[in-house]
């Protein structure tokens, strides 16, 4: 028996909720934007008003004025948005315990057992007029037998609709799309599979998966069940916890990046971050460093290496630099940036030299006692030296659930380009 899975999708949820928050804003164009004050300030997410003006995600603030004049301009208020969020899953949890989040304002909802209000269709319609009639809100819900076709189902039809993707459908209604309509394939992959004739999701899922395994890595194959429709990843329960494998965080930055110092710089503001969540996971230390590096043509690229077991920022951060340094061989400007750490050892590990010597232990003790300052004065009254190069980098509260990432947050991908500077990327140290 197949599933019925749901894909619910909040339309303009930050435009949505400043509306509800300040009722004069309606009819309005707005854009939801990052620090204004900052230099290269970008929009986040936009009203409907603003869409049909061309205003994008990741269009710079001046840019997005001057597509739009009479575009109002409001600051983030992340709090606020979690609230309504719960708000919404509350609604969510009438029908089903099987919630998934998939950021703040979209879910994955699994009604198979949930026959008792009707099929699929039916729910997703209920939850739709609920959402509506009682928080103001708006959503569009995909319904399929599985959560990708679930998710491109919901983005068919928007705003404020219910589309039904059945098996019988798959052929008529996914698989003209463009490949680049299926969930996990960028734009980076897009371009591959355009350079070999797929650009469709139908020619994807009849293409030879040994080619794109060889073409694409083992990512080839997975897209290539996707296509198929074969995803049974199940839909997880809305209080369970998957076993923790790795600890990371990304960041899309306000610029390209062109100087060493400017990574290393950035590599140190997420490894706070890792280091923080690491050490509050009880997880112990870890012994594996990853770095993810997105160039300005948006072609991503991972490395790793081991480490001796740590829980360290700084250890973490050195060793991303190093892989960046080592490893990114396209001289090409950089506009994200990723670090993770995995391998725990859960606080179970054997004595080594640095144990005996007890230089771990200094370094663990400093860092321990920045965190308790922090605790107690505000994460900006302690910075390490090399954020002061940057001001911006000395607002970044990394030990927050979120660092400010203009790509992704309205299911598009920030990026701008203000021309190319006179010098070549990484360019000396």
């Amino acid at each position: 028996m197949d599933r019925t899975v749901l894909h619910s999708d909040l339309n303009n949820f930050y435009a949505t909720v400043e509306r509800k928050l300040y009722p004069e804003l309606a009819g309005k164009p707005i854009a939801v934007c990052g620090d204004k004050e900052a230099r290269h300030g970008i929009v986040l997410a936009k009203s409907e008003e603003a869409k049909k003006f061309g205003v994008k995600t990741g269009d710079v603030i001046w840019e997005a004025q001057r597509k739009c004049p009479g575009l109002v301009i409001r600051p983030a208020r992340f709090r606020e948005y979690v609230r309504w969020s719960r708000a919404v899953r509350d609604i969510y949890a009438r029908y089903t315990d099987l919630i998934e989040p998939f950021g703040i304002d979209e879910c994955w909802l699994d009604v198979t057992h949930s026959k008792i209000f009707g099929d699929g269709e039916r729910i997703a319609e209920r939850i739709r007029r609920e959402v509506r009639e009682e928080l103001g809100l708006t959503v569009s819900v995909g319904v399929s037998f599985n959560k990708v076709f679930a998710k491109l189902a919901s983005d068919l039809k928007k705003p404020d609709a219910v589309t039904v993707v059945g098996r019988e459908e798959v052929r008529g209604k996914i698989w003209p799309l463009p490949v680049s309509d299926l969930l996990f394939v960028g734009k980076a992959t897009a371009k591959k599979l355009s350079s070999v004739g797929i650009s469709t999701i139908g020619r994807l899922a009849a293409a030879e998966p040994s080619f794109l395994k060889k073409f694409l890595g083992k990512w080839g194959e997975t897209l290539s069940a996707y296509a198929r429709g074969e995803d049974n990843s199940p839909v997880r329960h809305m209080n369970e916890s998957a076993d923790l494998k790795s600890i990371g965080n990304s960041l899309t930055y306000r610029e390209d990046i062109y100087n060493y110092e400017d990574v290393k710089r950035l590599l140190y503001v997420l490894s706070e971050s890792v280091a923080a969540r690491l050490n509050d996971s009880g997880l112990g230390k870890a012994d594996t460093v990853h770095l993810w590096v997105r160039d300005k043509e948006l072609e991503n690229y991972s490395f790793q290496k081991k480490v001796r077991p740590t829980a360290l920022c700084g250890e973490i951060a050195e060793a991303a630099y190093a892989l960046f340094r080592t490893q990114y061989k396209t001289r090409r400007a950089v506009r994200g940036l990723g670090v993770t750490v995995s391998g725990f050892d859960k606080g179970v590990r054997q004595m080594t030299l640095d144990d005996l010597s007890g230089e771990y232990e200094k370094k663990e003790r400093a860092e321990k006692a920045v965190d308790e300052i922090r605790k107690k004065y505000g994460y900006s009254k302690i910075q390490r030296g090399i954020m002061f190069e940057d001001r911006s980098a000395l607002s970044m509260d990394v030990r927050g659930e979120r660092l400010v990432r203009p790509g992704g947050v309205d299911g598009e991908v920030a990026s701008q380009d203000d021309g190319e500077p006179d010098m070549e990327p990484f360019e000396g140290d």
